[in-house]
């Protein structure tokens, strides 16, 4: 459907209404969301298609439409990839975006390595072994160069015997805790620069996030993959994963975490498959045998990610596609046949009320992960009170201000929007404008 005009989608009809906002302005506010959420899932579809499988063609986009795929690139983390990746160049502005995108990214990658130098200087020379992870790792074994792929954050793993020594490390060179979750402490440097409004940016802050182990709730089942992550004979300093069947169930949980709240990103995807592309068939039997030293000892919680990386990508070889969807409980495997990268997303716009339902494996679970999502629990709104903090760009707006009971209100009232996806979508309109 086409939007009869970009008006439509103007950035202030994008804005939170107030109690003396007129029925008129409401309606035509809550249109405009409505319009927003197919933009969002269409131009996602297709850059997506794009990514996984260039075509020549340009899409035959508004100009707002266009605007909203800054917001999608942005997101998703794509658009430095899908500067090298399209073979169309779009309108006036669009391969601009990229091209500068990329540079960001770039020059980033390089305050990134430094920083991992002198982590790996000071971790050797305290005897402590730490292991870089996700991206770190993916350029550290050329899967990616400088410039190809955004890292947010500098993501560590260390043993829980030297977490206090990692810390001490991480102060010496001028991080301090801000937050923790009950994944990982957040170290960042006093007087960062706030990030930019979208996408990436050469001089925004770095975080590390320190981790004791790798674990993802899925959605209250916990899987941990802590001892496939760390090397066997670590040494001091920085180390690498011991395989990349290792590194492969990392990323996995990781994405498998994300989707649970719909907040997939396509760069998790094109990292499965980047690391896909390079694994032999003794890689893909590790896999699926290294899973019998995970928390779990299957592979049920890999089949959404690999299914969905499949589909864009066809990336994942057959017979561990269905291993992994053997594995899988039937009502996940229903929905993950057929829900898209859109649908797992941010690009989704509106907040569901139990985003991680059908990861539940049983009736017990399901009633209690229900019971959380009711009523969370004080470190849950605890957080969620940090979050919108110290990260207003990602958490902010009012609904993360809201009780608990005026959230479940105007939910049922009306679909609300999520604020980490209005942001960017904002911002490029606003540039658009």
């Amino acid at each position: 459907m086409r939007m009869s005009s970009d008006i439509s989608l103007d950035p202030s009809r994008l804005e939170e209404g107030c109690g003396a906002q007129s029925w008129a302005a409401e309606r035509a506010r809550r249109l405009s969301l409505q319009m927003l959420h197919r933009t969002l899932q269409r131009t996602t579809e297709r850059l997506a298609s794009e990514l996984g499988r260039p075509t020549s063609v340009a899409p035959d986009w508004s100009a707002t439409e266009w605007a909203v795929a800054r917001a999608v690139v942005a997101i998703h983390g794509v658009s430095a990839l899908l500067a090298d990746a399209l073979r169309w160049q779009g309108p006036a502005g669009w391969a601009q975006f990229l091209a500068e995108q990329k540079a960001h990214t770039a020059r980033r990658f390089l305050r990134i390595q430094q920083l991992l130098q002198l982590l790996d200087n000071r971790a050797h020379d305290a005897g402590i072994a730490l292991v870089p992870l996700k991206g770190a790792a993916l350029h550290a074994s050329g899967i990616y160069t400088a410039g190809e792929r955004p890292m947010a954050d500098v993501d560590l793993l260390v043993r829980k015997a030297d977490s206090q020594r990692a810390r001490q490390t991480l102060e010496g060179l001028g991080f301090r805790e801000t937050y923790r979750t009950r994944k990982h402490l957040v170290f960042e440097q006093p007087g960062s620069q706030v990030p930019a409004p979208l996408g990436e940016h050469a001089s925004n802050g770095i975080r590390i996030e320190l981790h004791c182990e790798i674990r993802e709730w899925l959605p209250l089942h916990a899987v941990d993959v802590s001892e496939l992550v760390f090397p066997r004979r670590p040494r001091p300093g920085l180390n690498t994963y011991p395989s990349k069947a290792a590194l492969l169930i990392h990323l996995l949980l990781h994405a498998a975490g994300a989707m649970s709240f719909r907040e997939l990103r396509l760069l998790q995807l094109h990292d499965v498959a980047r690391l896909s592309r390079c694994m032999v068939d003794e890689d893909w039997e590790e896999v699926l045998h290294a899973t019998a030293r995970t928390s779990d000892g299957s592979l049920w919680w890999a089949f959404p990610p690999l299914a969905l990386a499949a589909r864009y990508y066809a990336c994942v070889p057959d017979r561990v596609l269905a291993h992994a969807r053997s594995c899988c409980h039937w009502p996940l495997q229903r929905v993950y046949r057929r829900r898209t990268l859109s649908e797992a997303s941010l690009s989704h716009l509106w907040v569901s009320a139990l985003p991680g339902i059908t990861w539940s494996r049983s009736l017990r679970e399901t009633l209690a992960y229900v019971a959380t999502r009711v009523a969370p629990s004080a470190e849950t709104l605890h957080q969620r009170k940090a979050f919108a903090t110290l990260q207003p760009r990602v958490s902010g707006g009012s609904w993360a201000q809201l009780s608990q009971g005026r959230r479940v209100l105007r939910w049922m009232m009306a679909r609300q929007p999520r604020h980490e996806t209005l942001q960017p979508v904002r911002a490029a309109l606003r540039d658009a404008h």
